[in-house]
């Protein structure tokens, strides 16, 4: 009976653990990376549900890594690209390239440190490796 108690009080202050870990609020540092991540998901994705738009086949590629410094020009460039107005995707990932831009060079800039200014890794990234089991 006590193995089975202490296993129990064990999941319980585990699980309680990752509430609070999920409860506590997001750094500025975290919000970069989650944002980041976004964007270049919803690139992808964009890339692939309107591949036959000749606007967006003609986009600046949008890699992002923020550690990167080349980022903030990666992110210059996508926002002012002059074409694809008229597609509501493109629209609302140049919304969200812009106030990633400006969260990195205002709020979070003393937070941030580039490792790198390889702007050619932007533009040929480097696959992660494949995890196996």
């Amino acid at each position: 009976k006590l193995p089975a108690m202490k296993m129990l009080l064990s999941l319980i202050a585990l699980l309680s653990s990752a509430l609070l870990a999920k409860a506590a609020p997001p750094t500025c540092y975290s919000r970069l990376l989650s944002l980041s991540k976004e964007i270049t998901e919803s690139f992808k994705e964009l890339q692939t549900s309107k591949a036959e738009d000749s606007c967006v086949e003609t986009l600046p590629r949008l890699y992002l890594d923020i550690h990167n410094y080349c980022v903030l020009a990666k992110l210059r460039e996508f926002v002012a690209y002059p074409r694809c107005e008229r597609v509501l995707e493109v629209s609302e990932l140049k919304e969200k390239a812009r106030s990633l831009y400006t969260i990195m060079i205002s709020y979070c800039r003393r937070d941030l440190v580039f490792l790198t200014d390889d702007c050619n890794a932007l533009e040929k990234p480097i696959p992660p490796p494949i995890e196996t089991s």
